[in-house]
């Protein structure tokens, strides 16, 4: 019997089955290849002590980063690239490697490093999923880092200060996002017909991009105008995950589903009721009204009233 293959990530919001980018990274590729992996998503009763999730966790192992978590999936036979070929297999390294120089800092700066987004949307939302008293603190080291890690790739002579390093990685992430529109064309994935790691890791890095609701969303409008990358999002969404817009796991919508289908048999079944019970009004035989008698006063009782109604 294969050991448990348990996935500790980041959990969902906005129609996403998570919101963060490298959790969906490592779910897409599960579902694209087969793993069997059982997900924990991240709560206010989680304990850890940093944010660096997803972590992978097999009987004798602890695996984290996407990349590493990636190729353990593989040697288990579960590989989503079986089909690919050689150059194939090479244009993913490449596509992968432009996707973390130009397009995952723009992501990381969306999230955790623009004020409005981050004091809005995503420290709350962070916070809200993470234990008391760690949440006042990690939320903040989470946005530092991914602050470092931004200035760490693009920080570098002649980019020395933070506008100007901001103003380049949009620059480079749309130039990104365009590469990849013309990529995938018409496909339904970037190799045809069947996702492999490259559709993970696209669809990692953009469906959040894409769905979380932010106020500043200077990317997000350019990624809105590029059509055959907003469905490829959704395709995948409804193809893999089955995640509404309102949230609603597969479970729920069935049983939604259900519901729905009930009442709507009820309200069929009343409405042929009414429409027999019409029926059989309209074809029984109709009687004239009838008349109602009218009654005559005696003279004395007509006196008598009239008295009634002259006094005070």
């Amino acid at each position: 019997m294969a050991a448990p293959l348990e996935l500790s990530c980041w959990g969902g919001d906005w129609g996403l089955p998570s919101v963060h980018s490298e959790s969906l990274v490592v779910m897409a590729y599960a579902k694209f290849s087969g793993a069997p992996l059982k997900v924990h998503v991240i709560d206010n009763t989680w304990r850890g002590s940093r944010g660096d999730v997803p972590i992978l966790t097999t009987e004798d192992s602890i695996i984290s980063q996407p990349a590493k978590i990636l190729n353990f999936l593989r040697k288990q036979k579960y590989n989503a690239d079986y089909e690919l070929s050689a150059k194939q297999g090479a244009d993913t390294l490449a596509y992968i490697a432009l996707l973390e120089e130009k397009l995952l800092p723009a992501v990381l700066h969306t999230f955790w490093v623009e004020s409005d987004n981050y004091f809005t949307v995503t420290k709350p939302w962070f916070a809200s999923r993470i234990p008391f008293p760690l949440s006042l603190i990690l939320p903040g080291r989470m946005s530092k880092g991914a602050l470092n890690r931004i200035l760490l790739t693009r920080g570098v002579p002649p980019l020395y200060h933070l506008q100007e390093v901001e103003a380049q990685i949009y620059r480079d992430a749309k130039e990104c996002l365009n590469l990849l529109s013309k990529r995938l064309g018409t496909s339904q994935f970037f190799f045809g017909d069947t996702p492999s790691t490259l559709d993970a890791y696209v669809f990692g890095f953009l469906a959040p991009l894409y769905k979380v609701r932010f106020p500043k969303v200077q990317l997000q409008e350019h990624l809105k105008q590029l059509s055959n990358l907003c469905r490829f999002c959704d395709d995948i969404l409804s193809s893999y995950f089955r995640v509404s817009l309102a949230g609603i796991s597969p479970a729920g919508q069935d049983t939604v589903d259900a519901n729905l289908q009930k009442l709507t048999q009820l309200v069929n079944k009343e409405s042929n009721l009414i429409e027999k019970m019409d029926d059989n009004l309209r074809q029984s035989p109709q009687l004239p009204p009838r008349k109602l008698p009218t009654l005559r006063l005696t003279p004395a009782e007509e006196d008598s009233n009239s008295l009634q109604r002259l006094s005070p």
